[in-house]
C-alpha cells in the first residue's frame, strides 16, 4: 500500500471510532452448548457487521445465578471450556464475556466472578468483580472471591474501565463495601466504562438502574455501556433494558426491556455515540413504579410482561409444554389461567373445575365463562361425593365434633389432589394460585390449594391481583365482570368470605407492604395511620406462618422484597409473633 494510501485508511479508521455491541441475551442455566452457540452466534453477527468489541453479561457462560453448581468441577471445567470455544471466534474482535474463573491463591475462595477480555483468539484480560453481593436473593460471598486488584483494560487506544454489576451499585452516602472498584480505576485515565450485569426485575428496578448508571456517569465524569441479562431463571427475572449513557448523563441508547437484542453502539474519538439497532423485538414501555402507598395500578403492564416472561421460561427451560390450572371461578385462578393461556398457549392449558356443595353456581358458571372466552380445555370433577366418603371415613375419629377448618382444609387437599392426579396422569405442570396477601397471612391450605410447581401470583397482593384482572380486559372482556367484582371467598362452608377471616385488602395489603417491602416495625406502621390491634394481629399472622411459606414452590418475584429465597426469616422465631 502507498504511504500516502496508508496514512489516510488509518486516518478512517481513527475517525470512524470504536464499534461496540452489546448483546443482551436470554442464558439457561448450565446449558452450555445452548449458552455458548448462542454467544459464537451474536459474535459472528457482530463480526460480520464491522465490530470492534462485543459486550456480554454477567456469567453470560454459565447463567445466572448458578448457586451450588459453582461447588462442582465438572461445571467450572464445562464454563473454561466453553471460554476456550468462544476464544476461537474472537479473532478480528474483541469479547468481553461474563465466566467463573479460578482463584490461584490457596487463600480465600477458589473462584472469581470474573469477565474476560478476549481478542486476537487470546484471553489478555481477566477482570473479577469486587463487591460480592450479599443480601436479598443474592448469595456471591457463598461462592467468590473478590477482586484485590484493579487495572483497565487498553484496546484501539482506549482505555476501557471493566466493572461488573454489583461493582456500579456502592454509590449510598451509607456504603455498603469498603472499596469501590471505579475509585480505583479512576487512577488509570480511562475513557469509557462498562459493566457487565445481571440485575434482576422488580418493578421498581428498571428507574433504580438507569439511575444508579447516571450516578457512576455523573461522578466519574465517563460514559457508560450497560449490558444486562434478559430471561427468567426459575422466580428471578431479568427484564434486559441494556444501555449506554454518554458522559453528560444522557441515555443514548436503550435497548427493550423482555427481549433479546445486539445492537451496535460507536463510540467516536470526541466522546460522542452513534447507534445502530441490528435486530430487537418489541420494546416494552416501562411506566411509573409503584410507590409506598402501594398504588396498585401503577406499573401493572410491566408486571404483566414480567410474569409472561417467567412462565414462558420456566415451561420452555424445564421442557414443560402443558400446564393445568384449578380454576374457582374466583379472581386469583382467573388471572391465573389468563396469563397461563396467553404465555403458553390456550390448547396448552387444562382448567379443572372441581365445585362442591357449597360452590354458589356463579362460581361454576363464571369459570366456564373464563374458559370459553380464552379458548382452553376445561373438565369440571365434582369433589361432594369424595368429600362425603371422606367424613364417613373420618366419623369414627371426629366422634360428632362440629364442622371447622378440618373439614375446610380436606375440600381444598381434595382437590389438590385430583388436581395434582391430573398433572401426573397427563404431563402437565400446576399453576398455583396463591396470592401474597393470602401467603402472608397464612390463608392458604398445606398440600391443598399451595400444592403447585410454579406460583404465578405469589408475589402479588390482592390489589394487585384486581389491577391485573382490569389489565388483561384493557381490550375486551375476558375475565367475566362478575369474578372481578363480587366478594373473594374460598367457599369452604356456606357463605364464606375473606372478609370474616381477614380485614378488607385495602386495609391488609397496605400493612402488609410497609412491613415486608419496606421493613417497617409496628410503631412505624401504627404512626402512618393505623390501628394498633390490627397491626399485631397482621404481623402475628405473618410471622406465624413462614412454615407454611416454606413448603410453598417458586414463586415468580416481581417486588423488591418476594416471599422465597430473598427473604430468610425463621420458622420458629417469638418476633412479633
Amino acid at each position: 500500500m502507498h504511504i500516502f494510501a496508508r496514512a489516510l485508511f488509518y486516518t478512517l479508521i481513527q475517525m470512524a471510532g470504536m464499534k461496540i455491541y452489546l448483546a443482551q441475551q436470554n442464558y439457561h442455566i448450565g446449558n452450555f452448548e445452548a449458552n455458548t452457540e448462542k454467544i459464537i452466534a451474536a459474535i459472528r453477527e457482530a463480526k460480520a457487521n464491522g465490530g470492534d468489541l462485543i459486550v456480554f453479561s454477567e456469567l453470560s457462560v454459565c447463567g445466572y445465578p448458578p448457586r451450588d453448581f459453582l461447588e462442582f468441577n465438572d461445571f467450572i471445567q464445562q464454563c473454561l471450556a466453553s471460554i476456550d470455544k468462544i476464544r476461537l471466534e474472537a479473532d478480528t474482535i474483541a469479547v468481553l464475556v461474563g465466566a467463573p474463573s479460578r482463584n490461584p491463591v490457596p487463600e480465600g475462595k477458589d473462584l472469581f466472578n470474573s469477565a474476560y477480555f478476549i481478542h486476537e483468539q487470546k484471553v489478555q484480560a481477566v477482570v473479577n468483580k469486587t463487591l460480592l453481593p450479599n443480601y436479598d436473593i443474592f448469595d456471591e460471598y457463598r461462592y467468590f472471591e473478590p477482586a484485590i486488584d484493579w487495572s483497565v483494560i487498553t484496546f484501539k487506544g482506549k482505555k476501557l474501565a471493566v466493572t461488573i454489576c454489583e461493582d456500579i451499585w456502592d454509590m449510598s452516602h451509607n456504603p455498603l463495601y469498603r472499596v469501590r472498584p471505579m475509585d480505583k480505576l479512576m487512577e488509570q485515565g480511562p475513557d469509557l466504562m462498562i459493566n457487565l450485569s445481571a440485575s434482576p426485575f422488580d418493578y421498581l428496578h428498571a428507574d433504580g438502574r438507569k439511575s444508579i448508571v447516571k450516578q457512576n456517569v455523573t461522578k466519574y465524569g465517563l460514559p457508560m455501556i450497560y449490558c444486562n441479562a434478559v430471561g427468567s431463571q426459575t422466580e428471578i427475572v431479568f427484564d434486559g433494558g441494556s444501555l449506554v449513557m454518554n458522559a453528560a448523563g444522557d441515555i443514548v441508547s436503550e435497548l427493550p426491556y423482555f427481549k433479546e437484542a445486539l445492537q451496535a453502539i460507536t463510540i467516536n474519538d470526541d466522546g460522542s455515540f452513534e447507534e445502530m439497532v441490528i435486530h430487537a423485538g418489541a420494546d416494552i414501555k416501562i411506566t411509573e413504579h409503584i410507590p409506598d402507598t402501594l398504588n396498585a395500578l401503577r406499573g401493572i403492564d410491566v408486571i404483566h410482561t414480567a410474569l409472561l416472561t417467567g412462565i414462558r421460561d420456566y415451561f420452555s427451560k424445564m421442557g414443560f409444554k402443558k400446564a393445568i390450572v384449578a380454576s374457582s371461578g374466583g379472581i386469583d385462578s382467573a388471572v391465573v389461567l389468563a396469563l397461563a393461556c396467553e404465555a403458553l398457549g390456550a390448547e396448552n392449558v387444562h382448567a379443572v373445575l372441581m365445585p362442591s356443595q357449597f360452590s354458589t353456581g356463579h362460581s361454576v358458571s363464571d369459570a366456564e365463562e373464563l374458559s370459553n372466552n380464552l379458548g382452553n380445555p376445561y373438565s369440571i370433577i365434582p369433589i361432594k361425593e369424595v368429600f362425603g366418603s371422606f367424613e364417613v371415613a373420618l366419623a369414627p375419629e371426629f366422634k360428632g365434633l362440629p364442622f371447622n377448618v378440618a373439614e375446610e382444609n380436606l375440600q381444598s387437599r381434595i382437590r389438590g389432589a385430583l388436581v395434582m392426579a391430573m398433572s401426573n396422569k397427563f404431563g402437565s405442570i400446576l399453576l398455583n394460585t396463591s396470592n401474597k396477601s393470602e401467603l402472608a397471612t397464612g390463608y392458604g391450605t398445606l398440600y391443598g390449594d399451595m400444592a403447585g410447581g410454579l406460583g404465578i401470583l405469589g408475589d402479588l397482593y390482592k390489589l394487585q391481583v384486581f389491577a391485573l384482572a382490569r389489565h388483561i380486559n384493557r381490550n375486551g372482556v375476558i375475565i367475566p365482570e362478575n369474578i372481578i367484582t363480587k366478594p373473594p371467598s374460598a367457599e369452604l362452608r356456606h357463605d364464606q368470605k375473606d372478609s370474616d377471616s381477614l380485614p378488607e385488602y385495602d386495609v391488609l395489603d397496605p400493612i402488609l407492604y410497609q412491613y415486608i417491602e419496606r421493613r417497617m416495625g409496628p410503631k412505624e406502621i401504627i404512626a402512618s395511620g393505623n390501628d394498633a390491634a390490627l397491626v399485631a394481629r397482621i404481623l402475628k399472622l405473618v410471622n406465624t406462618n413462614e412454615y407454611k411459606r416454606n413448603q410453598f414452590c417458586p414463586i415468580i418475584r416481581v417486588s423488591p422484597k418476594a416471599f422465597g429465597i430473598g427473604r430468610r426469616v425463621p420458622i420458629v422465631g417469638k418476633y412479633l409473633s
